[in-house]
């Protein structure tokens, strides 16, 4: 909460403010825990007067109560599960990515993250008929790329033309960028990211990189590896589930990143962007 100054309610005057201070009461959650009566007896102020303030600084600071049944209902309505146009990954993500919410995809290079991204786009604008923000931050993305995957479903250029034209592209190259392009979405949306993996220094194992404080970001995590038996240059990827609020950790499905399977009916499909 925040600190007690005049005027911040009515009846906080300056010399009510230099009163409070001198007896320790700083901010709005001293004065409104503080004994009142001894508060009244020590800054030599009416008692009336301070329970008048605690009153009005509750209801302006407080958070209003909210039922859980409510809540519950307009989650329901709100949320929606958009497939990735690829069978197995949406196995992993049960369905689909979840608006609300933030899917990491993380690998080491050439794991095929950026393909995903690109199916999933492609599949969201055409088969959805849904608006998709792709940011792009090392500028490496081309139409052509996603028209590729379009032509591959549909060979009406009309269709075509109007998928990629509900795909918006943004470049971002640095951090200052990216808070400016986040600060345009409106509404309830679907967050895919991509991220490299680090070797742990102790146990060797491959884990994502940006640090423990961004491990808590992403509601879902899948690990994209390259299959051995296909080798670097095939289109298998191994894909591992290591962090969900739905699924149990560690299950694995084999993904071909180098076609985009057949329309596959969304549980739901009204998000808004992608």
């Amino acid at each position: 909460m925040g600190v007690l100054r005049a005027g911040l309610c009515p009846g906080l005057t300056q010399d009510t403010v230099g009163q409070l201070r001198s007896r320790g009461i700083k901010t709005v959650v001293d004065l409104v825990s503080a004994d009142l009566e001894d508060v009244a007896q020590k800054c030599g102020l009416s008692y009336k007067a301070l329970v008048a303030l605690r009153r009005v600084l509750l209801a302006q600071f407080s958070a209003f109560p909210c039922n859980g049944a409510d809540l519950y209902e307009e989650l329901k309505t709100s949320t929606a599960i958009l497939s990735t146009g690829i069978g197995s990954l949406d196995k992993l993500l049960d369905a689909g990515l979840y608006t609300g919410e933030v899917t990491e995809i993380a690998g080491g290079p050439g794991s095929g993250k950026t393909q995903v991204c690109l199916c999933v786009a492609a599949n969201v604008a055409y088969g959805l008929q849904q608006n998709v923000v792709y940011i792009d931050s090392n500028g490496g993305l081309t139409a052509s790329r996603i028209l590729q995957l379009l032509q591959a479903r549909t060979p009406a250029e009309e269709e075509q033309a109007g998928a990629l034209q509900r795909i918006q592209v943004v470049r971002a190259f640095d951090i200052f960028q990216m808070l400016d392009v986040l600060q345009d979405f409106r509404g309830t949306v679907s967050q895919q990211v991509t991220n490299h993996v680090i070797r742990d220094r102790d146990s060797g194992d491959l884990k994502p990189a940006l640090g423990r404080s961004w491990s808590f970001v992403p509601s879902t995590r899948i690990l994209l590896d390259v299959d051995e038996g296909a080798g670097a240059s095939g289109s298998r990827r191994r894909a591992c589930l290591t962090k969900s609020p739905r699924l149990p950790t560690g299950f694995q499905e084999m993904v071909d990143i180098g076609t985009w399977g057949p329309p596959e009916q969304s549980p739901a499909s009204q998000g808004d962007q992608i």
